[in-house]
């Protein structure tokens, strides 16, 4: 029988490609360790447990341990990998009750990031969350809730979860002000989440915009859907600190400004857990993940990298980039289980696609916005307009605004994003696929794509956005 196919992290791109190994090569011993308890589960849906829509912490599971067991695979929690040795092809692992090594045929690195809470003092005080792990929600949606004598079973997952620090925080009285520092992806949905519980929001960004990313005209909508809603913006504001004694009692900003608040949420980022690579060799980019070729293969023989810890190759640039999200990680985790199995498939490209709900505002973005794409060598020229979702005279027609960017001399299309509150979110993977095809932007304002009154006006505000787009590249 083969040595083992060993890998270190049981979330997306860890459970996939075991899955997959053990689903193509059912006769490989595919081990994995997991440093926590919880496995396979939804990163994405941690704002929307704490807003309560997803009822209980177990919702957001994929699969469960017992799921993984029917699988034949062996998955051992509370197992942290603590150092990697390409030499001998051997990990060192620490269990509950014991260090030892285990060997490896072929070594999968899949331990994701963890949130960044580094540049602001204060970030371990109680009431403060990065809100990076169902454990988080957990403790977070017992503070929002009336003191319980029950929270475990209030919030569920008693199996799992960090069951001293819920109770902590379900026996405390509920906030009334949030601090969300940073209006990024995490920033603008817990806004929403906080905010359905009753909270006076506060969202603290450093820019002049929220969802950078995503460009200046989404962060303008946002921010009025914002206001409208009562949330209170501090834009262009750097936050020092967190005070309080033992727990949070106050935001001060670096100009002296300072808000009361009894609960934070530090959403300023993540970075990929690679320090266990230190010292082995394995190749790492300039922000910290593990380079990879077409396959996921890293510079050590044997060894790959998928997920959240790992670079990928832009779609629009081919450069290695670190763009963590959901869908890459499960789709290059996948892939390298077949690899490992014997089928050599490629991990794919990314165009940093992504999509993110404030309120009823639905946003998207894909590929090179105007900064992004100049950076990149490109001479970008943008186009942005609103247009309706659907025919004038059907019912739920609403205002959509989209941006194209594309690059002057080649015509090619370089990205896009767009923002409105009928099903514009989905509308952004038209971008995506045009992208992926590598078209121009006239190719684009000729896709055929499907009209009906009830879904879009004849001409779809992704064709209205090139064929202007187009025009101004003519001129």
């Amino acid at each position: 029988m083969a040595t083992p196919f060993v890998v270190i992290g049981g979330d997306a791109a860890g459970l996939s490609a075991a899955s997959k190994c053990k689903r193509e090569s059912p006769d490989r011993e595919v081990v994995v360790f997991e440093r926590g308890q919880w496995v396979s589960y939804a990163h994405c849906g941690e704002p929307y447990f704490v807003k309560g829509e997803v009822d209980k912490l177990e919702n957001l599971l994929s699969l469960t341990p017992a799921d993984v067991a029917e699988r034949d695979i062996d998955l051992r929690r509370g197992h942290e990998v603590v150092a990697v040795d390409p030499d001998t092809d051997t990990v060192t692992v620490a269990g509950p009750d014991e260090e030892f090594e285990q060997p490896y045929g072929d070594l999968l690195v899949a331990t994701g990031a963890r949130a960044v809470t580094g540049p602001i003092e204060g970030s371990g005080l109680d009431g403060s969350f990065p809100l990076h792990g169902l454990d988080d929600a957990a403790a977070m949606r017992a503070f929002l809730l009336d003191p319980s004598e029950d929270a475990l079973a209030d919030v569920g997952g008693e199996e799992y979860v960090d069951r001293e620090r819920v109770e902590r925080f379900g026996a405390m009285d509920p906030p009334e002000t949030a601090a969300i520092v940073g209006g990024g992806y995490v920033g603008v949905e817990m806004a929403e989440a906080l905010s359905a519980h009753g909270l006076d929001v506060h969202v603290f960004q450093r820019s002049d915009h929220l969802l950078v990313p995503f460009g200046e005209a989404v962060g303008e909508v946002v921010a009025d859907e914002f206001r409208e809603r009562g949330v209170t913006l501090h834009l262009n504001e750097e936050v020092a600190r967190l005070a309080g004694e033992g727990r949070v009692e106050r935001l001060e900003c670096g100009d002296g400004t300072a808000l009361d608040t009894d609960l934070a949420v530090v959403g300023v980022g993540v970075t990929p857990n690679t320090d266990l690579l230190d010292g082995t060799g394995i190749e790492c980019g300039e922000r910290g993940a593990v380079t990879v070729d077409e396959h996921g293969r890293t510079s050590a023989e044997g060894v790959y990298a998928a997920g959240d810890c790992a670079e990928d190759d832009h779609t629009v640039t081919g450069e290695s980039v670190w763009v963590p999200l959901g869908l890459t990680a499960n789709r290059a985790g996948r892939a390298v289980g077949s690899t490992v199995a014997g089928d050599p498939t490629p991990v794919g490209s990314i165009a940093g696609t992504a999509v993110v709900k404030a309120f009823e505002e639905e946003c998207g973005r894909v590929g090179l916005l105007e900064d992004g794409a100049r950076a990149a060598g490109f001479d970008p020229v943008s186009e942005t307009l609103t247009a309706g979702s659907r025919s004038g005279y059907y019912p739920g027609a609403a205002e959509t605004t989209v941006t194209l960017v594309a690059d002057r001399a080649s015509e090619r299309l370089l990205g896009g994003a767009i923002v409105g509150t009928d099903r514009a979110a989905v509308r952004i993977d038209t971008v995506a696929t045009a992208l992926e095809a590598d078209m121009t932007v006239g190719e684009l304002e000729r896709a055929d794509l499907a009209y009906a009154p009830p879904f879009s006006p004849v001409w779809d505000p992704i064709l209205v956005a090139a064929k202007v787009l187009n025009g101004k590249l003519k001129n």
